[in-house]
């Protein structure tokens, strides 16, 4: 199941680049598909809380593919996979909020 392991390293890496480049973008950058950003009072700091949002969320689902290296293929292991991976994007959802809240003209 190595390249199971190796896709779920590579989707990972995708959270990665879209912090880096929420980091680096010079305009509010937004969270959920086809939806712009809020007026935001502080556009660096917004970016930054964003990007560092994706980096947690990338390390959290970068461990949840752990299972990935030591289970055999069709395991009841990866149940752990999935309902994590649920769990920490409801999670992200419920962290933007408070992000966007905070920063809110």
């Amino acid at each position: 199941m190595i390249a199971g392991f190796i896709v779920w390293s590579v989707c990972a890496a995708v959270f990665v680049g879209l912090a880096v480049y929420c980091r680096k973008a010079e305009k509010p950058v937004g969270f959920f598909a086809g939806v712009n950003a809020p007026e935001v009072g502080d556009v660096k700091g917004y970016n930054r809380a964003v990007s560092r949002l994706w980096i947690i969320y990338a390390v959290l689902f970068e461990a949840l593919g752990v299972p990935f290296l030591f289970a055999k293929q069709n395991s009841p292991v990866y149940i752990i996979s999935v309902l994590g991976t649920m769990f920490i994007s409801i999670g992200a959802m419920a962290a933007y909020h408070f992000i966007a809240e905070k920063y809110k003209k």
